[in-house]
């Protein structure tokens, strides 16, 4: 008999971890949009390396960043941006550049078979608020701008086609088309982002388009949540668990609940008494970055983590 979750703490920690996600120990996570474009970030350091301050977020790896990276207005992307857009180029005007023509979400799927994956994650929406699915709660997704097309839905079945599992990463708490604030520190992650209850309807909502479009066999939330939407989050959960029988969901969920925890780089710890997920990109960014060569990825060996 199936069980079923209610929306309580109580009820949402007595769900296990599926035997599908002990045994798969190799997943693929893409980040993928408009930030593709530019496709730039310095080669500094592996997170973790350095704390997380203005140092750090002026001289960001991270080419999914982008935006913040020229919203800061210092440091190396930045005057990249000067240069190569001009300082009346906004990372809007990226947008009409994206248009996924060489998109093969089925050439992909066996690609991440053959190489031994075991299952993906697709960021359906990045920190920018672009969305890689169509939402009836935005008009600011993939089926009205740049590819013009189901990101989301067409990767899906071409993953699970291939048999492997499929997931929805979303960024949570960071949505710059509500709060465009320049973070400059870790702890403004959360202090600078957005702070009013109709974004975290909008998140939740989100969530919920997700489950009901795509049934995710992870839902991969980045970050923290908004704190105006904590309430909500047994809810939440209870219906995906309700809703998708292989269920997964990681823990950056302000630290609430979670069925595995992770590493970022060498942010983090890995744990023996809990199941942990490493994270991290080919090079020092998980977004396409121009700077980086082969030499700058790592290693064939190394395979026994998430890699974007």
């Amino acid at each position: 008999m199936k069980h079923y979750y209610s929306a309580t703490w109580d009820s949402i920690k007595t769900h296990r971890l599926p035997d599908w996600y002990d045994d798969y120990k190799f997943g693929i996570f893409i980040h993928w949009g408009i930030y593709s474009v530019p496709a730039y970030a310095p080669l500094t350091w592996e997170l973790g390396e350095v704390d997380v301050d203005e140092q750090w977020f002026c001289n960001n790896p991270y080419a999914e960043w982008y935006f913040n990276s020229i919203n800061v207005k210092r440091g190396p992307t930045y005057e990249h941006h000067l240069k190569t857009y001009g300082k009346d180029f906004a990372y809007r005007d990226f947008l009409p550049m994206w248009k996924a023509e060489k998109w093969q979400p089925t050439e992909w799927a066996k690609l991440f078979r053959e190489i031994g994956a075991k299952y993906v994650v697709l960021t359906t929406k990045h920190h920018d608020g672009f969305c890689l699915f169509p939402s009836q709660y935005t008009y600011y997704h993939c089926l009205n701008y740049g590819p013009k097309r189901d990101i989301m839905g067409e990767l899906t079945e071409a993953v699970r086609t291939e048999g492997l599992k499929m997931g929805a990463y979303y960024s949570g708490v960071i949505d710059w088309t509500f709060s465009s604030a320049p973070i400059f520190t870790e702890s403004q992650n959360m202090s600078n982002a957005c702070p009013t209850y109709a974004y975290a309807d909008y998140a939740y909502n989100h969530c919920k388009e997700l489950i009901d479009r795509y049934k995710p066999s992870i839902l991969w939330n980045d970050i923290g949540w908004p704190k105006q939407g904590e309430h909500m989050l047994p809810s939440l959960f209870a219906y995906y668990y309700n809703q998708v029988e292989d269920a997964v969901l990681d823990n950056r969920w302000n630290d609430l609940w979670g069925d595995f925890a992770h590493k970022e780089y060498k942010q983090g710890e890995a744990s023996r008494n809990k199941k942990w997920e490493m994270c991290r990109g080919l090079g020092l960014s998980f977004g396409y970055n121009q700077n980086e060569t082969d030499d700058s990825l790592i290693s064939v060996k190394k395979t026994d983590f998430i890699v974007g």
